[in-house]
């Protein structure tokens, strides 16, 4: 049995999941999220916790079973808690606006300025001008759209400057020795 895949999922207070031929979909207060999964995994919901099972011992139905576990603790956690991942601005001019409605505004040291749009289910605030909050109840819309505003201008090693996660390190490399020889 798959490690991951073996855990019970516990369904916390508020959260309602009904499944219907192995379509998911589960409400609680944060919004709510439904997703199709392979017939050949069971999903069983029994008081208060889902149970998922594989049909035989492929290779195959190994992998989905844990896959489908995390899938779905995602969609249990998302609609309770919710996911945020937070990003930092370094560099002298490097600014975010996210108060101009459905757009993310970004200077990066570009002759001109980024217009994101934000998708919808997603919530960007940015409460200093160098740090963005993102967050969203789809972990995978959360990490997407995080990864996509960083690669505008990813962190680079010699001054540390660009887009990076608020707890990312970013491995720094000596500049140009300066010699003194002849």
């Amino acid at each position: 049995m798959s490690h991951i895949g073996k855990k019970p999922i516990e369904i916390p207070e508020g959260v309602t999941i009904t499944s219907d031929n192995n379509f998911l979909v589960v409400k609680g207060k944060m919004g709510e999220l439904s997703q199709q999964f392979v017939q050949d995994i069971k999903i069983n919901i029994e008081d208060k916790k889902i149970i998922i099972s594989r049909s035989t011992e492929e290779r195959k139905h190994r992998e989905l079973h844990g896959l489908t576990r995390a899938l779905i603790a995602n969609m249990v956690k998302g609609v309770s808690e919710g996911f945020s991942k937070q990003l930092l601005l370094v560099g002298v001019g490097f600014t975010a606006d996210a108060s101009k409605g459905n757009f993310l505004i970004l200077n990066l040291g570009y002759s001109h300025s980024i217009y994101f749009e934000v998708p919808v289910g997603i919530k960007i605030e940015t409460p200093k001008p160098t740090i963005i909050n993102i967050s969203g109840i789809n972990k995978q819309l959360v990490g997407q759209v995080s990864a996509k505003i960083r690669s505008f201008r990813q962190p680079e090693p010699y001054k540390g400057k660009g887009v990076r996660y608020s707890d990312e390190t970013v491995r720094r490399k000596a500049g140009k020795a300066v010699g003194g020889g002849a």
